[in-house]
């Protein structure tokens, strides 16, 4: 029997050992690699790519709130026994990258009903292609909280180390930054861990080729 041959497109997969320990991926199973196939198909409609867009995105949250700190409790159930369980640690906040990162909010705001949210606007030059901040909404109390940074392609990494240096600025340890992201590029993941070795990246996967695409077809602006 012949031995399976990989395809090229997947040679473009990066072994995470290569990233560090602070780079987190989402377990690939087969029902993930469908919904990165379908966000990665030109051909995908734009009501199919928002439905898959989303699933992903509940997944790479719902995974993203394992990485924050639980505490023990005791609860009583109806019949009148305790159960050892386990909460949130109070104190914890989501900052989307405009616009793109906006896409993630309901993704988040479905897990964590009353998490409160601020926003970082970043654009580019037109001339240079350097990121430049534009506009900043955050929580007043963030220096003391557990940031959810939500920013679904990543690059280059630009924007994202920009928007950790607004969180600087406003007093945020980057041990207490993970950043959401569903697509990254090798370079961008090492370009931002370098930056910020405390800082951590949790993803559904990383690869050479970034689906750019991915604002302009979910907000349809094509």
């Amino acid at each position: 029997m012949e031995p399976d041959v990989i395809p090229n497109s997947l040679s473009n997969l990066v072994d995470d050992c290569d990233l560090g320990a602070n780079l987190k991926k989402l377990r690939i199973t087969d029902n993930v690699r469908e919904l990165q196939t379908v966000l990665r198909d030109k051909s995908t409609s734009r009501s199919d790519f928002i439905f898959y867009a989303d699933r992903l995105i509940r997944l790479v949250v719902e995974e993203g709130l394992n990485q924050l700190p639980y505490r023990k409790c005791v609860v009583t159930t109806p019949t009148g026994q305790p159960y050892d369980g386990l909460r949130y640690e109070k104190g914890n906040c989501g900052v989307s990258i405009v616009r793109s990162g906006e896409a993630m909010e309901q993704g988040l705001r479905d897990c964590c009903r009353s998490i409160r949210i601020g926003k970082i606007l970043i654009q580019s030059d037109e001339d240079t292609h350097e990121a430049k901040i534009v506009y900043s909404k955050l929580p007043a109390d963030i220096a003391s909280r557990k940031v959810l940074l939500m920013y679904p392609i990543m690059s280059t990494g630009n924007t994202v180390s920009k928007a950790v240096n607004i969180l600087q600025a406003h007093d945020v340890d980057q041990e207490n930054v993970i950043l959401l992201n569903l697509f990254c590029t090798p370079q961008a993941a090492k370009n931002v861990i370098a930056q910020f070795p405390g800082l951590t990246i949790f993803t559904s996967e990383v690869h050479s080729v970034a689906p750019n695409h991915f604002g302009m077809k979910y907000f349809g602006t094509e």
